[in-house]
């Protein structure tokens, strides 16, 4: 069976856009110039050839040139950062790592018009209802006055702003950080700061916690013990007690109320080891890769440590 048009099937993202009472002037503007991407296509099924290593990723996502950067931005913010921080109970640093991993603090949030991507990927049919809510998603936050269609720049995937949040993610997390009424992920700092704080406080990060720490692991350790999975948490002094320790060889913290903590090994038993908190967790519902995790946390504690 041959496929339908782009064109028809735009005109049943119409029709579906007003019967979820997207008003018809945003319809009309919105799918004005909708373009077929095929780059977008391409990107999608596109996978990597090489899987790098933790100790080949984390140099080229967290150069010493952006955490410099890093530290630049946390300082000249301080004092938002400090604020929404508060606010939400995330700690600055993290929002800032955030920043940087997934746009460079705003310099790379993507060309694209994000109905022509989305709509393009809903209409290749691989992740069709994904995509397909997804274009109802940015609709609606043109609905409600936040962006225009012309602005509304995105990634191949549709992912938007300099926290590149997906449209369903702005919709849940999106925050108003200077009192305009709007939600401005694209330019304005204080809403990019407080969408990013929201989206984790919502997903339960405590900041009364880090992320967690790279370990040293005995030889021998099962590894049926490692894990994200909730039977797998373990105690530090439970950790402490089957022979892990911190990476420098020093024994585990023993803080006051031992923390629940989970054993990863992404590149296996012979790359890297962490113990991860409650936090890290947090940041793999954010992007469910281990990597962008750990280079989120890398940075966090580049910005922390290195003064």
């Amino acid at each position: 069976m041959a496929k339908q048009p782009f064109e028809d099937y735009v005109a049943e993202l119409k029709t579906q856009a007003r019967e979820q009472g997207i008003s018809e002037s945003i319809i009309q503007s919105a799918f004005a110039d909708v373009t077929y991407k095929p780059r977008a296509v391409k990107a999608d099924r596109n996978q990597p050839e090489k899987r790098l290593t933790l100790d080949e990723y984390i140099p080229r996502a967290v150069p010493d040139w952006k955490v410099k950067q890093a530290k630049d931005l946390y300082r000249k913010h301080y004092t938002e950062l400090k604020q929404i921080g508060e606010e939400y109970g995330v700690q600055p640093r993290f929002i800032v790592a955030l920043w940087g991993v997934e746009s460079n603090f705003g310099k790379f949030t993507g060309g694209y018009s994000v109905i022509d991507a989305l709509t393009t990927l809903a209409y290749d049919g691989r992740r069709e209802a994904f995509f397909r809510k997804e274009t109802m998603a940015a609709l609606t936050i043109l609905d409600q006055g936040h962006i225009s269609p012309k602005a509304m720049k995105g990634s191949w995937a549709g992912a938007m702003g300099q926290c590149q949040f997906m449209p369903s993610s702005f919709i849940a997390y999106a925050a108003d950080g200077n009192g305009d009424g709007k939600k401005d992920i694209w330019n304005t700092k204080a809403d990019v700061f407080a969408s990013t704080a929201n989206y984790l406080s919502q997903s339960g990060w405590d900041d009364t916690y880090t992320w967690g720490r790279q370990v040293k692991v005995p030889k021998g350790l099962d590894s049926k013990l490692q894990g994200r999975q909730a039977d797998k948490a373990k105690t530090l002094a439970e950790w402490r007690a089957l022979g892990v320790t911190r990476f420098n060889g020093q024994p585990l913290p023993a803080p006051n109320t031992d923390i629940d903590a989970w054993l990863i090994m992404p590149d296996d038993e012979n790359g890297r080891s962490y113990l991860i908190y409650n936090n890290y967790q947090v940041l793999m519902k954010w992007n469910r890769s281990y990597y962008f995790a750990i280079a989120v946390s890398h940075l966090a504690d580049r910005i922390k440590f290195d003064g």
